[in-house]
């Protein structure tokens, strides 16, 4: 029994404690990523209502994730954690009680999306500084890929789930069920004992304003032009790509495929796929990640042109199953070499960036996509987006220090040994360019 165990949950186990607590909410995430399109097209909204509520979701980003990470960087990262999620609770619990009762409008879910995202902006920089602290250097990889694979799990059941629950109860009583796992996210994070960092011991020696220590993240990301290039390679799939699959997506299978049942095999398809990739993330060792990476984006990229082919449902399922495959590739790999090679107490603030570069940019491509689909048509509008993302992707491979990237810090031979002496080495180097210098940690 203690075989079937993953070695980095026996090994990690405050990474067991976050990694059981977030797996229920990955859960919940995954029936809202199917049930929240379909709320606002049962309170009446149209394509471009889709798009803005998103959208609506995401502007946070813009706002609040430097300030995020900022944040994250000065303080106990999962307590930041686990007021972002009792507020998602709160909300999400709100949602589901407005569409209930049959008086939700699709300003109200805007606004309310508004007050989700803000929290989401305050969360994501945290989560991803978090891992170092729970996490032994020689397993981010392995413990990156056991949580995207509980996540891509989540896009198999969470939709078959969401389809029964918007059936049943409505996409009210979907977002109720997510509601109630941001709650026991946060008994879990509330348990949570991560290492204590120098950055929490040194606080008020360091002194930093917020202005200086935004800088001082963006002295980390600017130094990398591995980081540079792959923040503008995210930013396109975000802005461009993405719309298809959370906007036009939806918009063909209410009008052709059958609705929600049909999008549900369609998001399960892709979730298959990124099991299969976050298994072999898990399992193999790659001498050269981002290079692997790069490649798995312009996969990733080819998710419009398939939603707009036209083909029959279960040809686009599996070819979305195989842009899953790629997806699980990049991120895990993405999110290793910035925990392995960004130092730990910038890491949350580099994290902002990225955060703000992709996730942050999406609204432009959200709200765009309803409009441009109504005035040039869905299907065109789905080809424009593959004809600019799969190029701007694939130049990646063009950068030389995307290409050359080693999977392991230098100064670390296998990974076995401890990041920290090898990051210290570009702190202090970063810091004779800026004051006051980082806390470290």
């Amino acid at each position: 029994m203690k075989s079937l165990i993953p070695g980095v949950l026996r090994d990690e186990p405050q990474f067991a404690r976050l990694f059981i607590g977030q797996s229920l909410s990955v859960l919940g995430d995954r029936v809202s990523f199917v049930a929240v399109p379909f709320a606002v097209l049962s309170v009446g909204g149209s394509a471009s209502d889709v798009g803005l509520v998103a959208a609506a979701g995401l502007v946070p980003m813009l706002l609040f994730t430097l300030v995020g990470g900022v944040w994250a960087d000065r303080f106990r990262r999962h307590r930041i954690m686990l007021v972002s999620d009792l507020v998602r609770f709160a909300v999400q619990g709100l949602i589901a009680v407005l569409l209930l009762a049959g008086v939700a409008e699709v300003p109200h879910l805007a606004l309310l999306m508004i007050l989700f995202g803000t929290a989401d902006a305050f969360f994501m920089p945290a989560s991803t500084g978090l891992m170092p602290l729970v996490v032994g250097p020689d397993r981010l990889r392995e413990a990156n890929a056991l949580r995207g694979l509980v996540q891509s799990s989540g896009l198999v059941l969470g939709p078959a789930l969401a389809g029964g629950l918007v059936a049943l109860a409505g996409p009210g009583g979907a977002l109720a069920l997510d509601a109630l796992t941001f709650a026991v996210s946060a008994a879990f994070l509330a348990r949570l004992r991560p290492r204590e960092t120098a950055s929490e011991t040194v606080q008020g020696a360091a002194g930093g304003t917020f202005l200086a220590e935004l800088h001082a993240g963006w002295v980390q990301v600017r130094s990398r032009t591995w980081v540079l290039s792959g923040l503008a390679g995210m930013a396109v799939y975000h802005v461009v790509v993405l719309p298809s699959v959370y906007v036009l997506g939806p918009v063909l299978a209410e009008r052709e495929w059958g609705g929600a049942a049909s999008w549900s095999v369609v998001v399960a398809a892709f979730g298959i796929g990124a099991i299969v990739g976050d298994v072999c993330a898990y399992r193999i060792k790659i001498a050269r990640p981002m290079a692997l990476a790069a490649a798995a984006l312009a996969v990733a990229s080819c998710q419009a042109i398939i939603i707009g082919s036209g083909a029959s449902l279960v040809l686009i399922a599996v070819l979305e199953a195989v842009t899953g495959v790629a997806v699980s590739l990049f991120f895990v790999l993405w999110e290793t070499a910035l925990q392995t090679h960004v130092p730990e107490n910038a890491l949350s603030r580099v994290s902002s960036y990225d955060h703000l570069l992709s996730a942050g940019l999406m609204p432009v491509g959200l709200a765009l996509a309803g409009p441009v689909s109504e005035s040039l048509g869905v299907r065109p509008t789905l080809y424009a987006m593959t004809v600019i993302a799969v190029p701007a992707t694939l130049a990646l491979l063009c950068v030389p220090a995307i290409r050359r990237l080693p999977a392991h810090a230098p100064g670390t031979a296998s990974g076995g040994g401890s990041v920290h002496a090898a990051t210290e080495a570009t702190c202090h180097e970063a810091g004779q360019r800026r004051q006051p210098p980082l806390p470290s940690g």
